[in-house]
């Protein structure tokens, strides 16, 4: 029995959850696992009628479910940055979630905006560190308001931190056998003490995945390969800005928001999955949004509590209906939002 924490969230979540979910249902039944799962209201409208984003309480429950499946957070009534830190980040940090998986690939029919690629051209996962570097908030202002203004925001990058990152993400491309290939991004060149604490431990867990080949790009090379050689790359472990960076570039290269899905993971704990796209207002109760990229976080999330029989026959329902969609984007998939997740039930 795996228990199953739901936050729909803000703007379009509760619809491609339900999708989610309704795909969930569905290939427990057919793989034969059971599952209870327990919504939590948290977002935009609990924060407004509230004043409450994630109390601490709630957080420590969370440590004892399998597995959190996230809509979306963000909502146009909320000051920038209060849902974001207040629920996003303190899910990220206080369950140390410290990996951000990001897949980037290029299912069948799906358009992408990078010319004369195809699904066997695009097929590569970036490892994120999720928990340090710019995104800890350390910093300060001197001089606020005046001509002499400084503004500091420091990335801080422990070597535990660098080296679990690390560690996991030699692992997974080991697990992955697809080409066997790591790739460090970072900037050597300017970012001198940061990089220079990443580069050495990649180095050294090197020597331990001797079938692993590795090799290293700064960040703006890797985002110009990512377009015109994206075939080069099997898995990239980066830092958490830099991270942040390139898989929203991954998102556009394998066909949009739409279908984009992420892992926000605690190997040793529990972890969250969720669609990339954001919580999308301006389409809310429309059903038109795309919900693959929600159900593809399904996906990713029965993978890693292990159900990866089920995860594979998702996989290969979405695969299939991809190609009946004539887009991605909200609105132009020639299919309603239910549609969508009915199509992916079918099809399994």
């Amino acid at each position: 029995m795996y228990r199953i924490a739901v936050i729909p969230g803000d703007g379009t979540g509760p619809e491609v959850v339900r999708e989610g979910l309704k795909v969930l249902k569905a290939v427990s039944s057919k793989v034969g696992f059971k599952y209870e799962s327990v919504t939590y209201d948290f977002g935009g409208e609990r924060y407004k009628r509230t004043g409450e984003v994630l109390p601490d309480s709630a957080l420590e429950e969370f440590k004892s479910f399998d597995a959190i499946f996230l809509g979306a957070v963000g909502h146009p009534d909320v000051k920038p940055g209060i849902l974001e830190k207040g629920l996003l980040l303190k899910l990220r940090f206080g369950l140390e979630q410290y990996i951000n998986l990001r897949p980037v690939k290029l299912y069948p029919g799906v358009w992408t905006p990078v010319k004369d690629k195809e699904p066997k051209d695009i097929d590569f996962v970036v490892v994120r560190e999720n928990n340090e570097g710019l995104y800890v908030g350390e910093g300060e202002f001197k001089d606020k308001g005046t001509p002499n203004e400084v503004a500091l925001q420091v990335s801080r990058n422990t070597r535990r931190g660098v080296e679990r990152c690390v560690r996991y993400a030699f692992a997974y491309t080991r697990k992955r056998g697809k080409a066997k290939k790591l790739t460090l991004c970072g900037k050597t060149n300017v970012l001198t003490y940061a990089f220079d604490l990443w580069e050495r431990v990649f180095n050294e867990v090197a020597k331990e995945y001797s079938d692993i080949k590795t090799d290293y790009t700064h960040v703006d090379a890797t985002c110009m390969w990512m377009i015109k050689n994206p075939e080069w790359f099997d898995v990239i472990v980066t830092d958490n800005m830099f991270g942040d960076i390139i898989t929203d570039l991954g998102a556009m290269v394998q066909g949009g928001m739409g279908i984009a899905a992420g892992g926000n993971l605690n190997p040793e704990g529990v972890s969250m999955f969720e669609p990339i796209g954001g919580s999308a207002p301006k389409y809310t109760g429309k059903n038109v949004i795309n919900p693959l990229a929600a159900i593809c976080a399904l996906m990713m999330l029965l993978e890693n509590i292990g159900e990866e029989h089920a995860a594979r026959l998702i996989e290969g329902s979405v695969m299939k209906v991809t190609k009946k969609m004539k887009s991605m984007s909200a609105g132009k998939m020639g299919f309603r939002t239910s549609e969508v997740g009915d199509l992916v039930v079918k099809n399994l």
